[in-house]
């Protein structure tokens, strides 16, 4: 139960800090190409990732999981120009509806990647959750754009880094190099493309850029550990916490107000990732749990 109560502490933290990541992005978006953004800040929290190290730098961003490590950092690449162009076309709300999609994805990709099947009572709750979203959606599934495709690919890449994630965090307890490898990965890639779209940034947008870079770290840093504590399939739930937090940044930074029905989704949402953070903490889901990592 403690382990359960700290990791959805992490994961709300988690929620308010890359919701404020998103909205910087979302400036960003109208005025520069992905890789500038990108590159700037790839760089800045591999950077911070290297001043966290302090002295033991060799051992803090060892880890034991090459292969897994270079599959996210691809994973966070494609992901995040993913939601670039996603932030780029779409409003607050119609983001949120993909990101509620996670949590099926996460619950098909556990089971094939970790064996960590989600038991029928837990399905019911991913599937409400599931219908939740449907009622964020403004336009109706008919209405699907360019945009719509572009936070698919988003969903897809995202959750199957956060997998990875999780199946690196068996293996290993070290959370800065899950954050530092990505991001230098990102820096690099996007530094490659950065000669022909770079536009020279006046002070405040790189501020702007700064911020994202500070914020993405402690983001990525905190998940990082709520996947060690957690099951993919209950964390990503507690994701759509996020939509609080965008409704209040959508609506003081871009004037994104959300109809009733949005509302009466993200209820339902809600719920669903209560319950399958109480299903964590039964004793029976607990005793299968122990039985998973403790069996040879």
């Amino acid at each position: 139960m403690r382990l359960a109560l700290t990791g959805g502490g992490l994961v709300l933290a988690y929620t308010a800090v890359i919701s404020s990541a998103d909205a910087i992005t979302k400036l960003i978006a109208q005025g520069y190409a992905a890789p500038q953004l990108y590159a700037i800040s790839g760089f800045i929290v591999a950077a911070i990732s290297l001043a966290a190290a302090r002295g033991n730098r060799t051992r803090a961003l060892r880890t034991v999981c090459p292969r897994a490590m270079a599959l996210r950092a691809l994973a966070t690449v494609v992901a995040s120009l993913c939601f670039f162009h996603t932030f780029r076309l779409l409003p607050f709300a119609d983001v949120f509806v993909f990101i509620g999609l996670m949590p099926i994805v996460a619950a098909l990709m556990s089971g094939l990647m970790l064996d960590e099947h989600a038991r029928p009572a837990a399905w019911a709750a991913l599937v409400a959750g599931f219908v939740g979203v449907l009622c964020l959606m403004p336009g109706g599934i008919g209405a699907i754009g360019a945009g719509h495709l572009w936070a698919l690919g988003g969903v897809v890449t995202g959750t199957f880094s956060l997998i990875l994630s999780r199946y690196i965090g068996r293996h290993e307890s070290n959370a800065l190099a899950q954050v530092f490898y990505p991001n230098l990965a990102l820096g690099l890639s996007m530094a490659a493309a950065l000669p022909f779209v770079w536009v020279p940034m006046p002070m405040l947008d790189l501020a702007w850029v700064g911020a994202y870079a500070a914020l993405l770290f402690l983001a990525r840093w905190l998940l990082v550990i709520a996947l060690r504590l957690l099951a993919a399939y209950v964390v990503t739930p507690l994701l759509n916490l996020q939509f609080v937090w965008m409704v209040a940044l959508g609506a003081l930074a871009f004037g994104e107000w959300p109809a009733p029905m949005t509302w009466l989704g993200a209820a339902i949402v809600m719920v669903s990732g209560l319950y399958l953070i109480w299903d964590q903490m039964t004793p029976t889901r607990a005793q299968e749990e122990l039985s998973l990592r403790t069996d040879p």
